[in-house]
């Protein structure tokens, strides 16, 4: 079989189908937080007195809720302790805004007790970095030069990326639930509140599953394409 109608085979039954996952579930991202962003809590906190609330709960007092621009670019930063909470959470009351919040406080209360899977990912975190950067020219030296040991470096190397995306899932699952059990244990949301943050979070994660999805198709790939080839 040619190597291009190999390679057109693999991509169209392994990527596509993962890329095709990824957009779905960006999709249920979006539809779920349009939906609830529009829907007030009856408490009437904001994103950003949500975070500080489950912050000082947690008796952490050394981490700031910054306002940050854009859509959903919310996140935790462990360099500078801060919360970083977009346009669309920092100032809204609404289920949405203050789900993502408290999924971003769960991360800082993840560092402040230690959590081993957080503690594991930022470990991994350099050698992914070496591997996205280096797996594919290393790849392409080893292919022309017929050095299946280059070749198999490069797959190792792009492997990195599949462990720190499977690392990743019970960082964001924990850190979800940790969301949700102090927004109901607080009373910061009140019954059908906690199901649409629920809703919330639960399509995040989706996009965290899809990213671990794409990355084992490209190793697959990677592995069927180059893994265990021989030139004459």
């Amino acid at each position: 079989m040619p190597f291009f109608y190999t390679f057109d085979i693999y991509y169209f039954i392994l990527i596509i189908p993962a890329l095709l996952f990824g957009l779905w579930a960006q999709s249920q991202v979006s539809t779920n937080f349009q939906k609830y962003s529009k829907i007030g809590t009856m408490r009437g906190m904001t994103g950003a007195q949500a975070a500080e609330y489950i912050l000082n709960q947690n008796g952490i007092y050394d981490v700031e809720v910054r306002h940050i621009a854009g859509n959903l670019t919310d996140n935790f930063n462990p360099k500078n302790k801060t919360i970083n909470l977009s346009d669309s959470v920092y100032n809204s009351t609404s289920i949405a805004a203050v789900g993502v919040a408290a999924h971003e406080a769960g991360h800082a209360v993840q560092h402040a007790v230690g959590y081993k899977p957080i503690k594991i990912r930022e470990m991994i975190i350099p050698v992914t970095q070496i591997g996205s950067w280096l797996y594919l020219p290393i790849i392409l030296v080893g292919f022309i030069f017929s050095s299946q040991y280059l070749v198999n470096l490069g797959i190792i190397l792009f492997s990195t990326l599949a462990v720190f995306q499977l690392a990743t899932l019970p960082v964001e699952f924990n850190a979800s639930d940790r969301a949700i059990t102090t927004l109901a244990n607080s009373g910061i949301l009140y019954g059908e509140e906690i199901n649409g943050a629920k809703k919330v979070l639960k399509a995040a994660a989706l996009t965290y599953v899809a990213a671990l999805v794409s990355s084992l198709a490209q190793l697959l790939r990677l592995v069927l394409l180059f893994g265990g080839r021989r030139r004459d």
